[in-house]
């Protein structure tokens, strides 16, 4: 029996999947997405998404997915709730590429790896019980929530002073825990911190702990680790901003990745180093690393992948 070869396979499920699947299928690419792990991606441990377009009233994150999903398989997707654990890209133009589910295999023109980023966190039991609760790894999303409020952001790199100085214009006070005496960040974001009045930096301090009630962040449990010394501060939300790893694990030694692991497109463009293969979202982007840019790059995956498949005939 001869194997199907589908004309466009689309792995991960965020914005940036559904999106290539809504443009790949009423392109008539007759699209097949698989879910991962995390159907919906990231924004399904968001609460509110109050950011994106169209939305007057804000939405949840998981309610808006189902939009997408719905919308996605109103054209006929094929959603399947499973993982690829591999992949065996072909480097030939046209060349066939064999994915993995478990042991099914999965043949396909054309590829559109959408598979997100995790943030990192620091593995403390309290994160994911306060998760939703005042614990966030996204102060672009969810700093508005904390208004007038006094909040903790954890973390030396730029993405610490970047999270610190926008939350600094909502929040009544930031502080900052440094576990090292230094930053790690840049001398730019280090002098947009150093020249904010309501952030205060605490180094050589981590957190340890969260205490609140009914699931809602009240104090921060913190320790410096040079005296061994342990502290309360009273805050509403706890910022966590240690960086975000890239789910491209499956695909190192195939395609081209920047040193943290993001997949490297083509400027302008989504298309990786391999033919046929392309890159949307966050796996692909480390500096906006939001739902509408996720989606605006699904868009452009799916119509680089028709154009690609265009060529070929």
């Amino acid at each position: 029996m001869e194997q199907n070869i589908l004309d466009c396979v689309i792995v991960g499920s965020g914005p940036s999947g559904f999106t290539a699947a809504i443009y790949a299928a009423r392109a008539d690419l007759k699209p097949e997405l698989y879910t991962g792990l995390e159907p919906g991606g990231q924004l399904t441990t968001t609460t509110e998404v109050d950011n994106f377009p169209g939305y007057p009233a804000g939405i949840t994150g998981p309610e808006m997915m189902m939009d997408l999903q719905k919308q996605a398989e109103r054209f006929d997707t094929k959603v399947h709730y499973e993982m690829i654990t591999k992949a065996e890209f072909s480097k030939e133009n046209g060349g066939v590429h064999k994915l993995y589910a478990g042991n099914k295999e999965i043949l396909a023109k054309t590829v559109i790896i959408s598979t997100g980023a995790t943030a990192k966190y620091l593995g403390l039991a309290d994160e994911k019980k306060y998760a939703g609760g005042g614990v966030s790894a996204c102060a672009t999303c969810d700093g508005f929530f904390y208004r007038g409020k006094d909040v903790v952001v954890v973390g030396a790199g730029d993405t610490a002073a970047e999270e610190a100085t926008y939350l600094a214009k909502l929040t009544r006070k930031v502080t900052m825990l440094v576990r090292k005496d230094v930053f790690r960040a840049s001398k730019a974001m280090i002098h947009r911190v150093e020249n904010t009045p309501n952030i205060e930096v605490k180094f050589n301090h981590e957190l340890i702990g969260i205490e609140g009630e009914n699931s809602l962040v009240e104090r921060a449990m913190i320790i410096n680790n040079q005296t061994q010394e342990t502290s309360a501060v009273d805050v509403e939300g706890i910022f966590i901003a240690i960086g975000h790893k890239p789910n491209t694990d499956i695909f190192a030694g195939q395609i081209d990745l920047d040193e943290n692991g993001y997949i490297l497109t083509e400027k302008g463009s989504t298309r990786t180093n391999l033919p046929g293969v392309f890159a949307a979202g966050d796996v692909q982007d480390h500096i906006y690393r939001q739902a509408i840019t996720a989606a605006g790059s699904g868009c452009m995956a799916a119509m680089d992948a028709e154009k690609y498949l265009a060529e070929l005939h």
